[in-house]
């Protein structure tokens, strides 16, 4: 271990949490190694083509108001191709017809009925006037979106928006998903006042006086896959090595030489080790040395879906204004969402002139009969469904379809008191942590911030043990009663 506390780290997967926990070790001075257990960085993040197109072919954009993944993408000099949407106008196709995104709301929770006017009937805009006469419900520790909402405001909010939003990020149920984990500004606003709607002004007030600038999402020319690329040259530029290929088998501590890692027939040793994989495999990794994280971590539930990708000739195309549409799955619709590519990102539609291409989604939480039809059914589902919605009806000159088995990690009621839980198992490991989408976000900012905190930690506890020996390796295993 050097001097000042940085040692040989290793970081198991090479999703873009683990790439961005590597590329922050190495710029503070460790010595890193990241195992991945497929033949390519990334995770969810796959940038690909389609007809000659570069596309994403997983998720396609990064939350700007957050300034992690911007700043990232930055520091390993994308500066020049960071992009904006060209439109920030999207629809939800509900009752018959595509209808404008409603404005002034807080993931679907409106300040007034009249910000959903046009989206749900007059019955359901009298039901969130009845709000402001409610008594305050209690919502304790946590409490489904869902269902506090629908108490407050009825449940046809919920279905008609609230849904189709968290649906988009989640692809989950609204009535299982935590309000504190999933939009915490409302668990806490609510938590203070009588009336949700009351709430949400306050939310949007606060906004306001921040006076928040700039784009609320960011896209990268090429691809926001590109970016794990991106951080993966720069990992290796600056010394760090990535092996693809390496699926982790054993994960233990040894007394004379601090962690052991077998990967393929690869014998690693190492002062600290980061676990950025999905739950399932962090719970069969961790579970030698921290039983109890690792049955934690094996009840986190996931959700699958595919992605379908679609290329036409522009001749043939008559698209509606915007960047897509959300569905309500009350609606009873295959698809959850469109994006219309060619509209949305300016430099999709720049380099191919000649080309229009959309993508629907398809899958949520519990749904898994539609997944198990094959790519041609999914391809014809989505045809479907966009001709319902928007009168196209060419035949698109070329498909594909991505599948994302067990792709999503579910944030349930409780989910933030099961992640403190692994965190404090984990934490009595010295130079061990977690970071990744099942804990604190599933967006790419959020990742890449539950990968510099996982940094943090393990480089505190490193210098920890420096200070009380200059035997750092016996004195990690010393201190925990080895």
């Amino acid at each position: 271990m050097s001097a000042t506390g940085q040692g040989r780290v290793v970081v198991i997967g090479a999703g873009i949490a683990g790439l961005a926990a590597a590329h922050r070790l190495l710029r503070r001075g460790a010595r890193v190694t990241v195992l991945e257990a497929s033949d390519r960085v990334g995770g969810k993040l796959l940038p690909g083509e389609i007809a000659g197109a570069r596309v994403d072919f997983g998720a396609e954009s990064m939350l700007a108001r957050r300034p992690e993944a911007v700043a990232l993408a930055r520091e390993v000099g994308l500066t020049d191709r960071l992009q904006p949407p060209a439109t920030a106008t999207a629809s939800l196709w509900t009752r018959g017809a595509l209808r404008p995104m409603p404005k002034g709301h807080v993931m679907g929770v409106p300040g007034t009925a009249s910000a959903l006017s046009g989206v749900l009937s007059e019955e359901g805009l009298a039901r969130i006037e009845r709000d402001a006469d409610l008594p305050r419900t209690q919502i304790g520790d946590d409490v489904a979106v869902g269902e506090y909402v629908a108490a407050r405001l009825g449940r046809e909010v919920v279905d008609r928006l609230v849904e189709p939003l968290l649906g988009g990020v989640y692809a989950g149920d609204a009535y299982r998903i935590s309000m504190r984990s999933a939009v915490p500004q409302l668990f806490q606003a609510a938590r203070t006042h009588d009336s949700l709607t009351e709430a949400v002004r306050e939310i949007q007030a606060k906004a306001a006086a921040g006076q928040q600038t700039g784009p609320v999402f960011m896209g990268i020319e090429g691809g926001v896959g590109t970016l794990p690329i991106a951080v993966a040259e720069s990992v290796r530029a600056q010394g760090g090595e990535i092996l693809t290929g390496a699926p982790v088998k054993e994960l233990r501590r040894e007394p004379s030489q601090g962690w052991r890692i077998v990967a393929g027939d690869r014998v690693l040793y190492a002062d600290a080790v980061i676990v950025a994989v999905p739950a399932p495999v962090a719970a069969g990794l961790l579970r030698a040395e921290a039983p109890e994280a690792a049955a934690e971590l094996a009840g986190v539930e996931y959700a699958s879906m595919a992605l379908v990708t679609l290329a036409y000739r522009r001749g043939e195309v008559l698209l509606p204004e915007g960047s897509g549409f959300l569905v309500p799955p009350v609606d009873g619709r295959t698809i959850k969402a469109s994006t219309f590519a060619s509209q949305k990102w300016g430099w999709i539609a720049d380099e191919n002139p000649d080309l229009v291409v959309l993508r629907t989604s398809v899958g949520r939480y519990g749904e898994t009969e539609i997944l198990r039809r094959d790519d041609a059914d999914l391809v014809d589902v989505s045809r479907h469904d966009l001709e319902q919605a928007t009168g196209l009806d060419a035949t698109p000159v070329e498909t594909r379809v991505t599948r994302w088995t067990d792709g999503l990690p579910q944030y349930p009621v409780g989910h933030h008191a099961r992640v403190a839980r692994i965190r404090e198992h984990v934490g009595k490991l010295p130079g061990l942590a977690v970071c990744g989408a099942q804990y604190d976000g599933v967006g790419i900012p959020a990742c890449i911030a539950s990968a510099y905190a996982a940094v943090d930690q393990i480089q505190g506890d490193l210098r920890a043990v420096q200070e009380l020996t200059a035997n750092p390796v016996q004195s990690l295993h010393g201190g925990a009663g080895e």
